[in-house]
Parts: structure tokens; sequence; C-alpha cells
């Protein structure tokens, strides 16, 4: 069993409990999935971009990425429904548990000039967005194989039905919110 989830089950379940007032362990917020998400405007004039952030997303999920196309046309960005522009992975169970520690403990800390993360990205209801700079910080990626430096959109979705409940959670996880 992985580590981060260990430590859910055991020590951060309780404390919700405590910490939210709720008497059913099986009310405490949690978290079910994570999606993230790299949106390329370039993949309209570079094929091969899409390739290289499908192949960058692999390296640091171990989850094969789907394309995702445009919905609709605007005329603006050049942009017509059903061309290819992004790319996405869910992850769910280990594998999330697994990435969620990752994220924490080592990719975030290899963030330059890093003093913790926005705790003003919740949505409303509880889900937690977070923009990376650089697929750079993840240790899967290797700095000579990459083509170009990507930025991506990491969202965690808890069961959490408000945002206190889900800042908690992730405080309790060990997500280093700066103090602003």
């Amino acid at each position: 069993m992985n580590r981060l989830k260990e430590k859910y089950q055991t020590e951060i379940v309780p404390a919700l409990l405590k910490v939210l007032d709720m008497e059913n362990s099986l009310r405490v917020p949690r978290v079910e999935k994570i999606v993230l998400n790299i949106g390329m405007g370039e993949a309209l004039d570079n094929p091969k971009a899409l390739e290289a952030a499908v192949s960058d997303l692999m390296q640091i999920t171990g989850q094969r990425p789907v394309v995702t196309a445009a919905r609709k046309s605007i005329a603006n960005f050049k942009l017509r429904e059903g061309r290819t522009i992004g790319t996405k992975v869910t992850l769910r169970g280990d594998k999330m548990w697994a990435f969620l520690d990752r994220l924490i403990n080592i990719a975030l800390p290899r963030v330059r000039d890093f003093r913790g993360v926005s705790p003003n990205s919740f949505d409303g209801r509880g889900n937690y967005t977070l923009g990376l700079r650089e697929q750079l910080i993840f240790p899967e990626i290797n700095y000579d194989k990459i083509d170009k430096i990507r930025g991506m959109e990491l969202t965690i979705v808890t069961s959490a039905e408000n945002d206190s409940q889900a800042f908690e959670l992730l405080k309790l996880l060990g997500m280093p919110f700066r103090k602003d």
C-alpha cells in the first residue's frame, strides 16, 4: 500500500473527524481523482509538439494520456472544431496516491524559488487546481530529451463539500500552502 494512502487512513481521517466535527468517518473528505492537462495552441501548427506532450505526460504518470479536441471554432485563434489542441490524464486509485506523494514530496520542492502553493486556488466545490510552469520538476523527465519546456494544469478533485474542508484535507496530506 502507498505510504500517503496509509497515512490518510490511519492519521488523517481521525484528525479530520476532530477538526471538521464529524461523527461518521465515511463523510470525511477524500481525494477522488487527479487530472493533469496540457493545453497546446502550438499543436495546430506543429503536430510533433503534441506527440512530445503525450510522451511527457506518459512518463510523469505511467498512464497513456487522451488527446483532447476543440469543442467549438474560434476564428480569432484560428481554431476549428474537432482539431486536436491538448492532452490529459485522469489518475485514480493507487496511481493517484503514488503521484500525489511524488508531487508533494519530490516535485514541488524542486520548483525554483518555491515559497508554497497558493491557498486561493479552490473552485468553491472543494477542488484544487494548480498550474505548473515546467514539466522538468518531475524526476521522470530527462532534461536532454525534451524539445520544449511546457506548463501543465493539475486538478485535485476531492469529495469535500466546500473549500475549507478540502483545504484541511490537503494541508494534512502535506500540501505546502504558503502563508499569504
